[in-house]
């Protein structure tokens, strides 16, 4: 049995083999095929990626690689490839045109240290690297898991996952009325809960999951990503800057639709409960069973975490 401070631990470890592995993509040395690394944009990649974040999205590819015995560099490689997706996803939404946010994990978010065309082209530069490394021999030995690898990365980050999600985010702010809560499950799904499915559909490609473990993980990682876009909108609502390093009550200033505004702060926490249990019972249907108990701490983390 797997216990909390077993899964910190292991979060941790994880959030420092990434950072370790990151530092090592994105180091001056031009790789093959490459002409040269500008400098300053390698330098805002690497402040929009390195030295900060729980590194959960990767944590969730290592451990559910972990559950068919698939350790070592590719679940790693994934992981990395997975968190520039979303370092460059952060770095856009903050921009003033997106979400006009000046904090990041607690210190000036990418445009504000360098400025709003740099931090564009960090975001550009860190999108395409993650196809990159996926797609390069060292991530699998195997050309169609690679290929496999960048599609389901495709579909989760792009126009029908999470930059889909992220246009109808900006439309609800000007729509005028207020959003259905199934408008509202759809927007959450697409702009956070993708990138998290991905991450265990990626634990199961690399392990050659069966088709029933397959969905009962991609179960999971959909009840995990709707829980974790629920405890994000309640930290926003009841949180504080210095706790979450980064502003606080923005969703409420700028109308954005939530679960929270829909449902209040109580009906949103249940809503949240109720999600960690469907991701538990999820992973019960994988028929893994004591294997499945950090991914299971994982669901709960996200529920209890504090930023």
């Amino acid at each position: 049995m797997t216990d909390a401070k077993d899964f910190s631990h292991r979060l941790d470890e994880a959030a420092q083999r990434v950072e370790v592995a990151l530092e090592g993509l994105l180091e001056p040395a031009p790789l093959k095929g490459e002409i040269a690394r500008p400098a300053r944009l390698l330098e805002a990649m690497r402040y929009a990626s390195l030295g900060g974040g729980k590194r959960l999205r990767p944590f969730l590819v290592i451990e559910s690689a972990r559950l068919f015995s698939v350790t070592g560099e590719a679940p790693l490689r994934v992981g990395c490839a997975l968190e520039m997706i979303h370092c460059y996803s952060l770095a856009h939404d903050d921009l003033p045109a997106m979400d006009d946010d000046d904090l990041r994990r607690g210190r000036p978010t990418t445009h504000k240290a360098f400025d709003e065309a740099t931090a564009i082209l960090a975001g550009d530069g860190l999108l395409t690297y993650a196809f990159d490394v996926l797609a390069d021999a060292p991530t699998h030995r195997d050309a169609q898991v690679r290929a496999k690898l960048v599609l389901a990365l495709a579909r989760a980050a792009g126009l029908g996952g999470m930059v889909g999600g992220q246009a109808l985010d900006l439309e609800a702010e000007s729509a005028g009325r207020p959003l259905s809560q199934e408008e509202i499950l759809t927007l959450q799904a697409m702009k956070t809960g993708a990138l998290l499915r991905f991450a265990v559909d990626a634990g199961a490609i690399l392990g050659q999951a069966s088709e029933a473990q397959a969905q009962a993980l991609s179960r999971y990682g959909a009840a995990l990503g709707a829980a974790f876009q629920v405890a994000d909108d309640i930290l926003d609502a009841e949180g504080d800057t210095a706790a979450l390093g980064k502003r606080a009550s923005k969703d409420a200033e700028r109308g954005k639709a939530t679960l929270v505004s829909l449902l209040g702060l109580a009906g949103a926490m249940a809503r949240r409960d109720q999600l960690v249990e469907e991701a538990i019972t999820a992973l019960d249907a994988t028929g893994l069973g004591a294997a499945t108990q950090l991914l299971k701490n994982a669901a709960v983390f996200v529920a209890a975490r504090k930023s």
